[in-house]
């Protein structure tokens, strides 16, 4: 679980990287993103977007590069080990948490902490550069995720554009009129 941070943030890492860095291993990004973080996030990198192909690097980033950071290097008060909260309204509210990400089998669960106990869920099937509303109470659970602009005029990054010509087919070449 991925707490905080907008959806327009969050998704689009959260998107390319379960479908090219974990190669659609959800246990593999759990592990990374969950088991394998003493305390949690304070910020998705985009090193969460290796693996992806060039061109929906730029498209999300804008050619810009950020590592992620964890909370780990926390100290308490008191001088014990930090320890992995669990969220509860009162903690969200405390820690002023606007935002809760879930990861499921069918996808990405949506929190708007401020309006709901539980969101839509984005499909993980769904092309990163979708632009989604960061517009807490716009992410009922009652409807689906608020798309701004869905990316229609390209295939996905993962989708070949045209099918290969068949071995042995001549190629007719293009003519000019």
């Amino acid at each position: 679980m991925q707490l905080d941070g907008v959806p327009s943030h969050h998704l689009p890492l959260l998107l390319t990287a379960y479908q090219h860095r974990f190669g659609r291993g959800l246990e593999a990004m759990t592990r990374h993103l969950v088991d394998n973080v003493a305390i949690g996030w304070e910020e998705l990198g985009t090193d969460l977007l290796d693996g992806a192909p060039p061109a929906l690097i730029t498209a999300l980033t804008g050619g810009e590069q950020w590592p992620s950071r964890t909370l780990d290097h926390l100290i308490t008060p008191d001088g014990s080990p930090p320890a992995r909260m669990t969220v509860t309204d009162d903690t969200a509210d405390a820690q002023d948490m606007q935002w809760g990400y879930v990861l499921h089998r069918q996808g990405i669960e949506v929190i708007s902490l401020l309006h709901e106990d539980i969101g839509p869920v984005v499909d993980w099937a769904t092309d990163p550069r979708t632009v989604f509303s960061d517009h807490p109470d716009r992410w009922s659970s009652l409807a689906a995720p608020p798309v701004i602009r869905a990316v229609r005029s390209t295939p996905p990054q993962s989708t070949p554009t045209a099918a290969p010509a068949k071995a042995g087919t001549p190629r007719r070449p293009a003519t000019r009129r």
